[in-house]
């Protein structure tokens, strides 16, 4: 009996230590994000928001102290590489010290893990999500990806833009880059394959859904669905909240205090509503407002 009691805890021993371990994250439903004050002479709220997601994933907010458009950045660390996706509204680094906080992310980890190359990339070509590229310039180990369609064909070795989908691999980490047009022509949406994060810059979020070219943005929304039926995604992560708390209300641009945002995270389902949103609209560029979304055609 004893050798049988034996043998039985020994196998679950070993089948339990053979059980992939589940990393602690971040619930970011419930995250609190600073969100500005109605007095910024009196906002005593550090100029970027620092989240660790979980041991090798970082989101990043701007205040809106500093910028209303509070943008979020994110950073993801591979084996060999880093990629920081966005570098903020705000150009001067005494008032908005995006490099020292990212270089310091990463030489703690580098101590411990090994050095690593920065990759400092864009969802797309608008000026709160690169202001800051200034700082990066010159940095050892640092390479930033240029803006325009060419910058990200010739760096993602994109064959066929905007249809094919490739891999970024950062050291047993691969990210996916999905060309997204329609807000911005050179958008990107970046899958990361370890948390199964899908971020989809400012094509999707809550807030007012710019679209400047109607057609592309419907082909991109669908090629996105498309991704989400055919991968896991665990959330969706844009690069703003502009909504507020109640469905269908947004705070009015340039609000430098929002106390009763919208979550960040979107899902699937989101995504999906609004694709039925555009299929039901069909041509014509049409402001609807929804939810958790506004979808907002711009010239």
């Amino acid at each position: 009996m004893k050798i049988k009691v034996t043998i039985i805890l020994t196998t679950l021993i070993v089948i339990w230590s053979c059980k992939p371990s589940i990393e602690e994250t971040v619930d970011l439903n419930v995250q609190n994000w600073i969100h500005g004050s109605e007095n910024c002479e009196e906002n005593i709220e550090p100029p970027i928001q620092v989240v660790k997601y979980n041991s090798n994933t970082w989101v990043l907010r701007q205040n809106k102290c500093t910028n209303y458009e509070a943008p979020f950045m994110f950073l993801f660390i591979g084996e060999d590489k880093a990629l920081l996706m966005d570098t903020g509204a705000t150009e001067e680094d005494d008032i908005f010290p995006l490099y020292k906080i990212v270089n310091k992310i990463i030489n703690d980890w580098s101590e411990k893990n090994g050095a690593l190359e920065l990759i400092v990339a864009h969802t797309h070509k608008h000026g709160d999500h690169y202001a800051a590229d200034g700082q990066f310039k010159g940095k050892p180990n640092t390479t930033i990806i240029g803006l325009e369609i060419e910058n990200l064909k010739n760096f993602y070795n994109i064959s066929n833009w905007p249809e094919e989908i490739v891999n970024f691999d950062l050291g047993n980490r691969l990210i996916k880059i999905i060309p997204i047009p329609g807000h911005q022509a050179s958008s990107i949406a970046v899958y990361d394959s370890s948390t199964k994060i899908l971020l989809s810059g400012d094509t999707f979020y809550p807030g007012r859904l710019y679209v400047k070219d109607w057609n592309a943005f419907k082909m991109s929304i669908e090629r996105l669905v498309k991704f989400t039926d055919d991968y896991e995604v665990s959330t969706i992560l844009g690069n703003h909240i502009e909504m507020t708390q109640t469905s269908g209300v947004d705070y009015p641009m340039g609000t430098i205090y929002q106390p009763k945002e919208h979550r960040l995270p979107l899902s699937s389902l989101d995504l999906k509503e609004l694709s039925n949103a555009l299929t039901k609209l069909g041509d014509k560029p049409t402001k609807e407002v929804h939810n958790s979304f506004i979808i907002y055609p711009v010239d």
